[in-house]
């Protein structure tokens, strides 16, 4: 595919037992920024759980690739996540082709999450969108023997999608309360100094006007109160959520 990934790209874990959530972002901080009290949230519950950055973030306007990867690392370590990868893909130029599956397949195969969060299926950012459907075809490919055959086969049962701050017309499926959760989020997010300290705007976070950590607060208040909590993480599937007993469903209409 004409790229080849610095070595410390192709530094994996070791990783003994099969993860059970691992969420795939396409730069570094996003899975902070979407999903991470979520991740935090797994974590005190007793889950295994990993973030594979597809990208390296070279391309950002500011701070480096050297920067960030310091600043994800003390981010994972924050939100109590023991497994943090990068596929060494180029920042700002995601491509979803048989290449890139078979080496995201590869990390799933190593992996073996469960479940995949990833990117919304559409945003503002090209590498976003991409991502999305590329993660997507790639635990699906994962599953055929016939391809990278030297690893055993395996796919992920259930690929969902984090919603980036307010997407145009997308309804999340579920939101989760990450209301107890919410300063272990923020924290993680600011070991990004490089990139949000001063910003109005990253990413998927509109401005405002208001510095970005504040747009965060407003934007994880917002979702928490469609589910009638402090702070929430909206998640989108493509499939519709099961419910076994009516009586049990939460979230009051009054």
């Amino acid at each position: 595919m004409g790229h080849s990934p610095p070595p410390f790209a192709r530094i994996f874990t070791v990783v003994t037992e099969p993860l059970d959530v691992l969420a795939v972002a396409a730069h570094r901080d996003d899975a902070e920024l979407t999903c991470g009290g979520t991740l935090a949230k797994l974590v005190k519950l007793g889950r295994r759980t990993g973030i594979l950055d597809l990208t390296q973030g070279e391309t950002g306007t500011r701070g480096s690739a050297e920067l960030r990867a310091e600043e994800a690392a003390r981010a994972a370590e924050v939100l109590g996540v023991p497994v943090r990868e990068n596929l060494g893909l180029p920042d700002a130029g995601i491509t979803n082709t048989p290449e890139t599956r078979t080496l995201l397949a590869r990390a799933f195969r190593r992996l073996r999450p469960g479940l995949v969060i990833a990117p919304a299926p559409r945003g503002r950012h090209p590498d976003h969108r991409v991502a999305a459907a590329l993660i997507r075809d790639a635990a699906f490919i994962a599953g055929l023997a016939k391809v990278a055959p030297d690893l055993p086969a395996f796919r992920p049962r259930k690929v969902v999608y984090a919603i980036a701050y307010r997407e145009d017309n997308v309804k999340p499926t579920f939101v989760v309360d990450v209301s107890d959760e919410f300063d272990t989020k923020m924290a993680a997010i600011r070991c990004y100094a490089s990139q949000f300290d001063g910003a109005t705007q990253a990413g998927e976070v509109y401005p405002n006007g208001d510095p970005l950590y504040h747009i965060v607060r407003h934007q994880a208040a917002h979702y928490g109160s469609l589910i009638r909590c402090r702070f929430g993480e909206p998640f989108y599937t493509h499939e519709t959520m099961r419910v076994d007993d009516i009586s049990q469903l939460g979230v009051s209409t009054f």
